[in-house]
């Protein structure tokens, strides 16, 4: 025969199973985002095309757990638009960081090496930035703020940084932390340190930017250099005509001036005569090289006009390649 449990013991069983899962739920709600970040990291596998970007932008462990449980996707443009709806405001949308999930738009272009590991790098610093909570989120804010108060970080980021007022408000932080980290190659010791949590060689992300981005550079300032030289013939082409044009108004008065006077006698000898034709033969000579130079010049400015064309053309081919919206979908099969 078994010995009873008494009514005291099994009431302090039950308090230490309440005790227990409270305890129990106290810890899963204060841990939930971690505990939704492993899960979501263990179910994550990645290609390795995705895996090389997290190599290639030089993410720490911890930079690389962030952005498998984030469990990225690189997609087409049909696919990407949905994933990531262009706000517009001119500016290419390479990536977003959306409920969680980052995707990434598949940009072909092998002239912009590096530019899909810098877009997963600054996805993920997203995640990163939205796991930042209390006193740790105000002191990375006021770096963050102090380092885009450099005039060189404020005239380079201005622009998007008021493209996110607009199509992103209260952002403001959470994308400077990533524009920052990706294209500054200086920062503060202190900011410096939250990016190294998260990156064991932020350098070779940065110059992976750097990389691309000097492709869009070199090619806006050929177009510029293009467009600065018609300019510039342009103006040397039009003052000259207007020297051409005055000084053949001239000759022409002057010879028939000349004509006028030969056919009434009015020469003091044959000599001078002469003297005035071969003036007059001379300014025909220079005025006719003039028009010849004035015509090369302007040869000159239609193989630039071709030479800027194909530049812009180039220049726009570039964009086009970066915008997942200037891309058709295929028409459907049938």
């Amino acid at each position: 025969m078994y010995p009873k449990k008494s009514k005291a013991s099994g009431l302090l069983t039950t308090l230490i199973t309440v005790i227990a899962l409270l305890l129990l739920g106290f810890v899963v709600l204060n841990n939930k985002q971690q505990i939704i970040d492993q899960i979501n990291y263990w179910n994550y596998k990645p290609s390795s095309t995705i895996a090389s970007f997290a190599e290639r932008s030089g993410m720490s462990s911890e930079g690389k757990f962030l952005f498998y449980a984030s469990q990225p996707q690189l997609q087409d443009a049909a696919q990407f638009n949905k994933s990531c709806p262009n706000q517009g405001g001119g500016v290419a949308v390479l990536g977003c960081y959306n409920n969680q999930y980052i995707y990434i738009y598949n940009v072909t272009n092998s002239k912009l090496d590096g530019i899909r590991e810098v877009t997963a790098a600054y996805e993920m610093l997203h995640a990163a930035y939205k796991r930042t909570q209390g006193s740790d989120l105000t002191k990375l804010n006021q770096l963050i703020e102090l380092t885009y108060a450099q005039p060189d970080n404020t005239a380079k980021f201005k622009s998007t940084v008021d493209y996110f007022a607009t199509t992103e408000p209260g952002e403001r932080d959470n994308e400077l932390f990533s524009l920052i980290a990706t294209q500054d190659p200086s920062v503060d010791p202190q900011l410096e340190a939250y990016y190294s949590r998260y990156f064991s060689n932020r350098q070779a992300l940065v110059s992976l930017y750097a990389k691309y981005s000097s492709v869009f550079t070199a090619q806006e300032n050929q177009t510029k250099a293009y467009a600065d030289q018609l300019n510039s013939l342009i103006n040397q082409i039009n003052q000259e005509t207007a020297a051409y044009t005055q000084q053949v108004t001239q000759l022409n008065a002057d010879v028939a001036d000349f004509n006028n006077r030969a056919k009434n006698n009015q020469f003091d000898s044959t000599s001078q005569f002469y003297a005035e034709r071969s003036a007059l033969v001379s300014r025909v000579d220079a005025l006719t090289a003039m028009r010849d130079n004035i015509n090369n010049q302007i040869n000159q400015y239609n193989d630039l006009v071709k030479l800027y064309q194909n530049s812009a053309l180039a220049s726009n081919e570039l964009y086009k390649s970066i915008d997942s919206t200037s891309t058709l979908a295929p028409a459907p099969s049938v």
